[in-house]
This record gives C-alpha cells, structure tokens and sequence, in this order.
C-alpha cells in the first residue's frame, strides 16, 4: 500500500502544492516563501521521516499569515488522504522533545475529530521574521484538515525559537507514531465504533 498525497490549492492569497509520503526516508524540498516555516517543516521531515514536498507562492507583501495558515491547511488535506481508510494504523502519537533548555510535549489523536489544545508561552513577538501568533494558525490549518486531535505543551523554555522547534521535533515523532502501521492491528480500525 503506497500512502501518498498530492495537493494542489489555489486561491487569490496563495497557490500551493504538496506531495507528501507518509511511508518516507525524512526528504523533502520545501520552498512556503517563509524562511522560518521552511525550517520547522524539515523537522517533520527529518524526525518524522515523511517525505514533504511544499511550494507556496503567497502574498506575503502583505504579511505572512495566508501563507502559514494556507500550507497547514494544504498539509492536513495531504495526511488526510495519504492516510486512506487507516485500518491498521495505531493511531495515537505522543513525544516529548528538548532543545537545549526547551522541553516541549505533542499527543495526536488521529480521530476523525479536529481539535487542537496548544500551550505554548512564547518569550517573544517574533523569531526570525516570523510572527509567533501564526504557529497556531498553521496548527489549526492542519488539525481541521486532516480531522486530528492535537494537544501541544512547551514545559520549558526561554528562548522562543528553542521552544517552537522543540514543537515541531516531538509533533513528527508523534504524527510518526500514530501513523505507523500496527502488525498487531491487522486490518482493522482502532476504533470500537469502526470508523475515524
């Protein structure tokens, strides 16, 4: 079974496209127009071995928000297809991940249900160029889209570019986990109601 995706999204604020493997080797060529975002997206790739492709062209003259928002929404419709029926998957995730004195904590439910619980005290406006307010617009972007609960902690942390990338670490270990295919599972949905 291939589990793949490949997403085209077109608005007047962004053109977008996607391909992604969940059952990758941690590749990817990712260009969103923000430097930043570009970075926290190889860490999905690299920790959580999916193989990403994203090319954004967004209006970012204006600022950078329909871009971010944009590629969580192209990357939640991406998982959400490549995960096809998910029978078989284990579907729930979870990792903590540090980064120096930044501890973050990610579970994922892949529940058909899109929730997302995020508790992240930034010390800061901004890293980089990059607004810190838009991580929970991509957050909300990718839960809605792929049907996901998401529940992010950062426990410690001062420095803000430490505690979002610690996020992104322990998201693709967790979306790694919950992805995988359980040999015990079999073919069957985990769930007692027999559907996500």
């Amino acid at each position: 079974m291939t589990r793949t995706a490949q997403i085209t999204r077109n608005t007047a604020e962004t053109q977008i496209s996607v391909f992604l493997n969940i059952d990758g080797t941690g590749t990817g060529t990712l260009d969103t127009g923000v430097p930043f975002l570009d970075h926290m997206l190889e860490q999905i790739t690299r920790h959580g071995l999916f193989d990403l492709d994203v090319k954004c062209t967004g209006d970012t003259h204006i600022d950078d928000h329909h871009s971010v928002e944009d590629v969580g929404i192209a990357i939640g419709q991406a998982l959400k297809i490549a995960l096809g029926d998910k029978k078989g998957i284990r579907r729930y995730g979870h990792f903590y991940a540090p980064l120096d004195e930044s501890l973050s904590r990610v579970v994922v439910d892949i529940s058909g249900r899109p929730s997302l619980h995020m508790d992240v005290p930034f010390t800061r406006a901004y890293v980089g160029k990059m607004d810190v307010d838009l991580f929970s617009e991509f957050f909300y972007g990718l839960v809605n889209n792929a049907g996901i609960t998401l529940h992010i902690d950062n426990l410690k942390g001062k420095n803000s570019h430490h505690q979002i990338e610690s996020v992104f670490k322990a998201l693709a270990r967790a979306l790694r986990m919950a992805c995988e295919m359980d040999e015990r599972a079999g073919n069957r949905l985990p769930s007692t109601k027999e559907m996500l």
